[in-house]
């Protein structure tokens, strides 16, 4: 989703006037309402991979009476091109992706080889010229940060600005082929500490038993904030830290649109796919032959392409960083 604050910027580039609405999941409404492009946060009320086309259609009626001009569908899927025709919205702009043929009415091509990174594929949508081929210019997602809350975020998690602070992000919902080994993390944290920093240990409630073992429960500058803040609340609470470490994920793209310095851990996916958004990210990635996959379980059981990324190499990138 953060990804998608790139397209948002260049339709604004183009027209200053135009009036942006988002579609989206339930759990990033609040997300999107940190991007200023957006005048409105659409929540879809179904859950991913489910079809549940009562809710779809009972959605885009609701949607007709707000007369759009178009819709721009980022996702390839049918499920996806469902709604905007519903809702009879005139100009329906997308990928041809799962033979949508009806459904679209302004399919754009796919060159996958010009447009190699996910972010690029999701502006090149937005160009007003279907006949647009270069490579669009990608502007960095940059999500609005509420100074006001972080006091009492701060006094809610019991966390203060004494020291430095290092950020681990060690979640991954696409699989365990994308997270860094946790003992990785945990000496990580063990030497990041020694050199003055304090730890926040970030993500959802699944990643909750994975902090716990990554943090020193003895230590008062460690802490584990998984299953604790909303999406909203790591924006303002990111907006703090001077380094994310972080395998690719959602909250790594979050991080990068923090403006934080973030140390992006590749190893089933690729850096030249979806890359950290971020002009000063660090960008660790061995490249090995079997890499990347995209694969949700290292079908070779060894993950090499993570576990040759060493937390001395990490080190001495905060080092040399710092």
């Amino acid at each position: 989703m953060v990804m998608a604050q790139s397209l948002f910027i260049h339709l604004k580039k183009q027209n200053p006037n135009i009036k942006i609405d988002v579609l989206a999941p339930e759990w990033s409404v609040a997300l999107i309402a940190r991007m200023p492009q957006v005048s409105t946060a659409i929540s879809l009320a179904v859950k991913h991979g489910v079809l549940d086309l009562k809710i779809r259609y009972k959605t885009a009626v609701r949607l007709r009476q707000n007369n759009y001009q178009q819709a721009i569908i980022t996702p390839r899927s049918i499920k996806a091109a469902l709604l905007p025709f519903f809702a009879k919205i005139p100009q329906r702009t997308g990928y041809r992706g799962e033979h949508r043929y009806g459904l679209l009415n302004d399919i754009r091509p796919l060159n996958k080889k010009l447009l190699t990174q996910t972010v690029q594929r999701y502006v090149f949508l937005g160009n007003t010229d279907a006949e647009n081929n270069t490579i669009p210019v990608i502007d960095y997602p940059k999500l609005e940060v509420k100074a006001s809350k972080i006091k009492d975020l701060l006094h809610h998690l019991k966390l203060n600005l004494n020291k430095p602070i290092i950020a681990l992000l060690p979640g991954a919902e696409y699989g365990p082929a994308k997270q860094w080994p946790v003992e990785y993390f945990k000496e990580l944290a063990t030497k990041v500490t020694a050199l003055g920093f304090q730890v926040w240990v970030m993500g959802s409630e699944k990643d909750k038993t994975t902090a716990s073992q990554i943090i020193d429960s003895t230590s008062d500058t460690h802490f584990n904030l998984c299953g604790k803040t909303a999406l909203v609340d790591v924006v303002d609470l990111l907006s703090l830290v001077q380094y994310a470490v972080s395998n690719d994920s959602g909250l790594m793209h979050v991080a990068c649109a923090t403006n934080v310095t973030v140390i992006a851990l590749y190893g089933s996916s690729s850096p030249s796919y979806t890359p950290p958004l971020h002009q000063d990210a660090i960008v660790m990635y061995k490249n090995l032959e079997c890499s990347p996959c995209f694969k949700r379980q290292c079908q070779f059981k060894h993950l090499n392409c993570l576990k040759h990324i060493t937390v001395a190499e990490v080190l001495e990138k905060i080092k040399q960083s710092y």
